[in-house]
């Protein structure tokens, strides 16, 4: 391998747990060889691979159903399970009925939350892009009626005095009988065959690096997460670090591909014949 690849995924502890490991120069095979990880929101990370920049990147499967020409998903690393998707969150005082007038906040165009909410709510067109940080606080302080959250958020908003008006999560595992796809790791299709395996192999034993010692995590995750606790650091972990991180396996690729294609049924993605695995 002749150049270094360019690599990016979020400060979020479920990929600073995975990519540990693989930062840290923990893992055993040799190949291949990135540059300094660049660490971003997701959303930014979503908005750079619609202008291909990185070689391997953490995806929302939103952008990842705009970009699949071009990129294509590796076995280890997604972000898939029950229980564990976006929810749609208000204060006390929300009539659900004002739903589709309401303005709602989203934490970015491109991310899976975004989706789920368009396919959930397909009359509300009042959407406020946010970051996923920020989406409570502008709830709370009425600058918007009601907002997607997303990450640690869920295991916080009830503390924060406001209301789950729907588990989206919950909504796609009930319509599809699948767990709900969230985010993988992606890598450009021009890198080849070989190129990607060596990828997705380093990810893999990334993961079991981290899931021999979590522990030895624990500063790198802090360092990235600032002010989130321990123990809402854990819980992201388990909730969103599984079997499907380890491997898609059947049914997680069958989730994506349910996922896409309701997506294009609803006119959010555009059609692509491109398979989700290279």
């Amino acid at each position: 391998m002749s150049k270094k690849l360019s690599i990016g995924y979020s400060p979020c502890p479920n990929d600073t747990y995975i990519f540990y490991g693989l930062a840290h120069r923990k893992i055993m095979q040799p190949e291949p060889v990135f540059d300094q990880p660049l660490l971003e929101d997701v959303e930014t990370l979503n908005r750079w691979a619609m202008e291909k920049k990185l070689d391997v990147t953490k995806l929302s499967f939103h952008a990842l159903g705009h970009v699949l020409d071009e990129y294509c998903v590796l076995s280890a690393g997604s972000a898939i399970g029950r229980g564990c998707g976006p929810l749609l969150v208000a204060g006390p005082g929300f009539d659900a009925k004002e739903l589709a007038a309401a303005k709602v906040a989203i934490p970015g165009k491109y991310t899976t939350a975004n989706m789920l909410f368009r396919m959930f709510s397909q009359r509300s067109t009042n959407l406020v892009e946010m970051r996923f940080d920020t989406i409570m606080e502008a709830v709370i302080a009425g600058n918007v009626d009601a907002g997607v959250i997303i990450h640690e958020s869920r295991f916080t908003y009830a503390e924060q005095g406001l209301i789950c008006l729907q588990d989206l999560g919950q909504w796609w595992e009930e319509t599809s009988g699948l767990p709900i796809p969230l985010g993988c790791i992606a890598a450009r299709r021009s890198l080849g065959r070989d190129t990607i395996a060596a990828v997705g192999g380093a990810i893999a034993e990334s993961i079991a690096c981290a899931d021999a010692d979590p522990g030895k995590c624990l500063p790198y995750m802090q360092e990235h997460a600032q002010e989130m606790n321990t123990n809402v650091m854990e819980s992201h972990i388990g909730l969103y670090v599984n079997e499907y991180s380890r491997n898609l396996g059947d049914e997680g690729l069958a989730a994506i591909d349910a996922f896409l294609e309701r997506g294009r049924k609803a006119g959010i993605i555009p059609e692509s014949s491109q398979r989700v695995l290279f």
